[in-house]
């Protein structure tokens, strides 16, 4: 069955404050070549059948309606993925 994976993150303008503290956490940890994390959400949808754009386009409007809250967050990638 393919595996559709759907990313949703922070706007852009919205404070993520698990993201700043690991971003710290990692400067204590001595890795400063990391300058900024933002945390974010993935989603596993496994589906019947063939994967079209039709259906990836109906994932999209279900990632935007239902997945992510849109005040908040974006959804950044709707894609395909080969399971191992």
């Amino acid at each position: 069955m393919p595996l559709i994976v759907v990313d949703v993150m922070p706007k852009a303008e919205i404070l993520d404050p698990q993201g700043k503290a690991v971003t710290r956490a990692l400067a204590r940890l001595g890795h400063e070549a990391v300058g900024q994390v933002r945390i974010g959400k993935r989603f596993e949808l496994t589906v019947e059948g063939e994967v079209t754009d039709a259906l990836l386009a109906q994932v999209r409007t279900v990632a935007e309606d239902v997945l992510a809250n849109t005040v908040i967050e974006d959804v950044v990638g709707v894609h395909v993925e080969e399971r191992a």
